[in-house]
């Protein structure tokens, strides 16, 4: 034994670097997180969350044959891929194998084997749909520790657009139906001009005989070869519109620009009901991307958070929103619309406007857009990987879900 503070010759204080493997190890990993760790509050309220929903679970699995993934297990994956932006499910199976806080979080002992990501991916998309995702969403706000944290009375509402997985080149002229045989067919009827937000037509315009520049007639086809998977295509004066054409990767997915200026995209439009208190999404929903998908989507979501009620409700929302068949409906609901006002044509009068607390919501309503920012950086929804109005609906629901529990550490914490 070394004296402590007595030098003595030839001993050193050097640790050791045998790398020596054990054979029997014992790890708790409650023991290993960290007790100030974010990941516990969330964790505190997403299990309760789920014991909620066993009779859910239950009905999706038949009674007899192999048992499948935990659906306990696979949303709280699914939580995880979210929260911490792991881009595919094989790079979030590979950090399940040494990740000791993201074994914890799923529910995995320290010996238990990860799963086959083909696997895990097709016992999600089972268990994932809309209805699962909203139901979660429910469960959590709902919990004890939650819910006092909301707001009854005062909501906000917005959208946002989701681009869609499938490129512009797959944005092709729909297959017309077999003409049937008649004695007289009808004269060709002329077809609608596109409108500014279903259409986009490239190219340049051309003066006619009489002088008025007129745009140039173009086929709906281009010539080209269709060879390979990345074919050249000439998109040069022909006319693009949701009516005659649809991506043949993802057929939900619409042609939509938000406003002058901005460029065309295939995407969803996805749309978020906030409470005005702290900022939780309390209703999610996706549909496809139209000029009128926002307005109904928001009539919508206010039925699910509050059905049948006469309380008087107050909603914020942006300009999109002045309409006047839109606010007339929200007045039978009992619902005070705090929406910005056009300069010209608005729905919204003085009654309205000269409280207060319309001046409040459209400050607070502001703060829904943390939401979708928050779900394009961290989240998934910048460009959602998945195919299908449904499955991007769970998703996006999904994300909102998560969102909300990001919000509670700091929250529960105060």
């Amino acid at each position: 034994m070394i004296p402590f503070g007595r030098h003595v010759e030839g001993a050193s204080m050097r640790g050791s670097d045998e790398q020596n493997g054990s054979l029997f190890s014992s790890v708790n990993l409650e023991e290993r997180i960290p007790a100030r760790h974010p990941l516990r509050k969330i964790k505190a309220v997403v299990d309760p969350a789920l014991a909620s929903l066993d009779a859910d679970f239950s009905a999706l699995y038949a009674s007899e044959g192999r048992p499948s993934i935990a659906p306990e297990r696979l949303l709280r994956a699914a939580l995880v891929q979210i929260l911490f932006s792991i881009r595919s499910e094989r790079q979030l199976m590979e950090q399940l194998e040494y990740n000791l806080l993201f074994r914890w979080f799923v529910g995995l002992s320290i010996d238990e084997p990860v799963w086959v990501p083909t696997v895990f991916t097709k016992n999600r998309d089972r268990l994932l749909t809309t209805d699962i995702a909203r139901k979660l969403m429910t469960a959590i706000l709902a919990h004890e520790k939650v819910a006092p944290l909301l707001s009854d009375d005062h909501f906000s509402v917005d959208g946002t657009l989701v681009e869609a997985w499938a490129s512009f080149k797959s944005f092709k002229p729909k297959a017309e139906p077999p003409a049937t045989p008649t004695d007289h067919p009808p004269p060709p009827s002329p077809s609608p001009p596109p409108s500014s937000e279903n259409a986009v037509t490239t190219g340049t315009t051309e003066p006619t005989d009489g002088g008025d520049k007129m745009a140039k007639a173009a086929p709906l086809t281009t010539p080209a070869i269709e060879i390979g998977r990345n074919v050249e295509r000439d998109f040069r004066g022909t006319v693009w519109s949701n009516a005659t054409h649809a991506s043949i990767t993802d057929p939900d997915a619409r042609l939509f620009h938000k406003g002058k200026g901005k460029p065309a995209q295939l995407c969803f439009m996805g749309h978020a009901l906030m409470e005005n208190r702290n900022g939780f999404a309390v209703e999610a929903e996706l549909t496809h991307a139209d000029g009128y998908g926002e307005r109904a989507a928001a009539i919508e979501m206010l039925h699910r958070v509050d059905p049948g009620s006469t309380r008087r409700l107050t909603l914020g929302a942006d300009k999109g929103y002045d309409d006047a068949g839109f606010v007339a409906e929200l007045k039978t609901m009992c619902v005070t619309p705090h929406i910005a006002a056009r300069k010209k044509g608005s729905a919204i009068d003085g009654r309205t406007t000269r409280h207060p607390g319309c001046a409040v919501s459209q400050k607070k309503r502001k703060q829904i857009e943390e939401a979708f920012g928050w779900g394009k950086t961290i989240g998934p929804i910048r460009k959602t990987m998945l195919r299908g109005l449904d499955r991007v609906r769970a998703q996006f629901t999904l994300t909102m879900a998560a969102y909300n529990l990001a919000k509670l550490p700091n929250l529960l914490h105060a």
